[in-house]
């Protein structure tokens, strides 16, 4: 059975950071990424790791997230640096290997004072 657990969300106030976790199990996927969805808003890449390292950003976290993966253990990253207002969501892992694609059940993530 394939599944998607992540961890490490709450709440953390302005300039802080987080560390999110994704463990997979049942499968290893070539590429696993980091959404964010805001109340009203539609759900948006932040972050992107294929098997090989290669990463991408949204221009929003660009110099504040970085995002990693250790394929040993099934997992994916998102360190989340000077935390802003605005990155408050709920963070969902997804893991692609075509034509399969898996969500996590999300995490939500507060940014306030």
């Amino acid at each position: 059975q394939v599944q998607l657990v992540e961890s490490g969300g709450g709440l953390v106030q302005p300039g802080g950071s987080l560390r999110l976790s994704c463990a997979a199990s049942g499968i290893t996927f070539s590429i696993m990424d980091w959404y964010r969805q805001a109340p009203g808003k539609q759900r948006e890449l932040v972050a992107a790791i294929t098997s090989g390292g290669n990463t991408n950003y949204a221009d929003s976290v660009k110099g504040r997230f970085t995002i990693s993966r250790d394929n040993a253990k099934r997992t994916v990253y998102l360190q989340m640096n000077s935390l802003k207002p605005e990155d408050t969501a709920v963070y969902y892992c997804r893991g692609q290997s075509l034509p399969y694609i898996y969500w996590g059940q999300g995490t939500q993530v507060t940014v306030s004072s």
